[in-house]
């Protein structure tokens, strides 16, 4: 355990996080580690059981319930999209005629990011998110915001991650239930595992439940004298089901474990989510199943799980492909200085230290 007390102090005192958390679970063995604070303000320190907004991590929890769905229905994963969303997905050479769910779910269909528009880079990745972080989002909204821009390449083709795949997945869980995103993530998962404290945020709802960390934010200005603000408020609708998710470290853990043993889906759709394809621009030694992906670390160890990232929060779980040994990590600020350009650094200094090989 001391080679990650030594990460996450240096996060602390050499990449200037405000605070950092890893909960580790390896068998009948739980420890949790902690640097840093909660509050800047009163200098209160990182504690088990905060909430925080865990980002892309979402995808997974969305992606099992798809997979959920897809196994009660009956319905092959290779279905097309647009059966489901009709007139949706078009315009600028998109055609959800042409893309099938699980070519969403392992984001190999094409459809541009609507992240990455550049008036949403504005709102939400620069100094004016301080004067934009409770815009309100439809989620149709957010696809059009896509459809403004051409495919990145022809469905299946490539691989390239899009938010707007697994808004897309959100919205065909909720046509096909009659039930809110959120509703079905209770039913299928939370409710089942006893996570008490992961939720969708209903709505615009810009506040945290229960003990939570302050979420603090440099607006992608980089140096260590950059200014900080706090965000822990703010409107989750623009992430939903692409990020807009809440959870705790031991939470994470417990889904993680049952999801990797294959405790939740059932054994053709535990197969299908596990299936990977390789990755570009992204993550180094990477490859991409259904809402997860698998990282290889320089010991040889494969890992796999997810990381997320939304203003004020970055969050990672990964684990064992048994779900034996997990851990799941939250830095409540979203830079990292030193020899770190963001948290993901110190995730991976992490997961390098805890699962070297005996």
């Amino acid at each position: 355990m001391s080679d990650i007390h030594e990460v996450l102090d240096r996060a602390v005192n050499e990449g200037g996080v405000p605070g950092v958390v890893a909960e580790i679970h390896h068998g009948d063995d739980q420890r949790f580690a902690t640097a840093g604070v909660a509050d800047t303000a009163t200098g209160w320190k990182r504690q088990a059981g905060e909430h925080f907004r865990i980002g892309s991590i979402t995808k997974t929890f969305v992606s099992t319930v798809m997979l959920s769905l897809a196994a009660k229905w009956k319905m092959p994963l290779d279905h097309k999209v647009g059966t489901w969303l009709p007139r949706v997905i078009r315009g600028n050479g998109h055609d959800g005629r042409a893309i099938t769910v699980r070519q969403l779910l392992n984001q190999t269909s094409g459809i541009a990011n609507y992240s990455l528009d550049p008036e949403m880079l504005q709102r939400c990745h620069s100094p004016a998110f301080l004067d934009h972080r409770f815009d309100s989002y439809r989620p149709e909204q957010l696809v059009e915001t896509a459809m403004a821009h051409p495919p990145a390449f022809e469905p299946g083709t490539d691989w390239g991650y899009s938010n707007t795949n697994s808004v897309l997945i959100g919205m065909i869980i909720e046509k096909g239930t009659g039930r809110t995103l959120g509703e079905e993530i209770q039913r299928v998962i939370t409710d089942p595992l006893g996570l008490t404290g992961t939720y969708l945020p209903e709505g615009d709802d810009p506040t945290l439940r229960g003990p939570h960390a302050r979420h603090y934010t440099k607006n992608a200005m980089s140096g260590g004298d950059a200014p900080v603000y706090d965000v822990t408020e703010l409107n989750p609708s623009g992430a939903w089901a692409a990020g807009g998710m809440v959870s705790t470290t031991a939470d994470l853990n417990r889904f993680f474990r049952a999801l990797l043993a294959g405790e939740i889906l059932p054994p053709e759709q535990q197969e299908e989510m596990f299936t990977t394809v390789p990755t570009r621009g992204w993550l180094d030694n990477a490859e991409y199943g259904l809402g997860i992906s698998s990282v290889t670390l320089s010991s040889g160890a494969t890992v796999w799980g997810m990381g997320g990232a939304v203003n004020g929060s970055w969050s990672c779980a990964y684990g064992t492909r048994d779900g034996g040994h997990v851990v799941s990590m939250n830095v409540n600020g979203d830079w990292a200085d030193g020899d770190w350009t963001n948290p993901i650094g110190i995730f991976t200094d992490v997961l390098e230290a805890e699962f070297r090989p005996s």
